[in-house]
């Protein structure tokens, strides 16, 4: 019988001890991280807790109601900090384009892989819903976030070429072809290198606290595998509706670059 550890009160707070470490080096290093370092450990302290008590309610009294409700905020802080992390300023347009590719992208996947892949009843169980529709939504966060700076940066950097090629008679499709592959590209890289080292180089954290909490390894790697194929399908739909709509913004009605 596989016993689960209870980590008592002096044992998480004897974890903190790598937060000061972390803090000691920067220090001696003299680099201005200490207080942000530590605005991030308590902040990530209090939301984890009141993360927990609103699940044990949650899981106590599951509705549909709350379950999209908590969809609901979790898109809605994805798109803020996609933008937030966006490195210059961008239209309107193109933050309409990041809102719609994240919620269409991910809900979708999300419906898919509840309905389809593990077949959960009632489908709004928030036991089930909740872990996977934050998985699914934050890789799809971190891969758009890299998708919009490389798809940015590129139409600056790259502006005169996209001139050459609409004067020469090209499609804004066409001159913007190149830096939309490589926003593609990069936004679902990282999510193609945790792949390849997946079981090898590391367990996936779903799967180690699956393991901490003594259910069978051959059942956590079962659901590790369907979840991580859910999140490749997730950030792949939500990039490529990002970057093939979101190219469109930098050109007006006569195709043109309005950089």
């Amino acid at each position: 019988m596989i016993s689960v550890i209870d980590l008592q009160l002096w044992q998480m707070i004897a974890a903190y001890v790598f937060v000061l470490v972390l803090m000691l080096i920067t220090k001696l290093k003299g680099i201005p991280r200490e207080k942000e370092i530590l605005i991030a450990s308590v902040r990530m302290t209090i939301q984890l807790i009141l993360t927990g008590y609103i699940l044990v309610y949650l899981f106590d009294a599951p509705s549909p109601l709350y379950t999209i409700l908590i969809l609901m905020i979790m898109e809605i802080f994805s798109v803020y900090n996609i933008i937030k992390r966006t490195k210059t300023a961008i239209s309107p347009k193109l933050k309409q384009i990041i809102a719609f590719s994240m919620i269409i992208g991910t809900v979708s996947c999300l419906l898919f892989f509840l309905l389809v892949v593990i077949q959960i009843s009632p489908w709004y169980d928030p036991q089930y819903f909740i872990p996977i529709a934050g998985m699914l939504i934050g890789n799809s966060m971190t891969g758009i976030s890299l998708g919009v700076n490389r798809l940015v940066d590129g139409m600056q950097k790259q502006k005169y070429l996209v001139e050459g090629a609409l004067m020469l008679g090209a499609t804004p499709r066409t001159a913007a072809k190149q830096i939309v592959d490589d926003a593609f590209d990069s936004a679902i890289l990282p999510t193609i290198n945790s792949m390849v080292g997946m079981g090898i180089v590391f367990l996936p954290g779903m799967m180690t606290g699956q393991i901490l909490s003594g259910i069978s390894p051959i059942t956590a790697i079962e659901y590790q595998i369907a979840v991580m194929l859910g999140i490749l399908g997730s950030v792949t739909l939500t990039v490529i509706l990002f970057v093939q709509l979101g190219y469109k913004t930098f050109f007006n009605e006569q195709q043109q670059l309005k950089i």
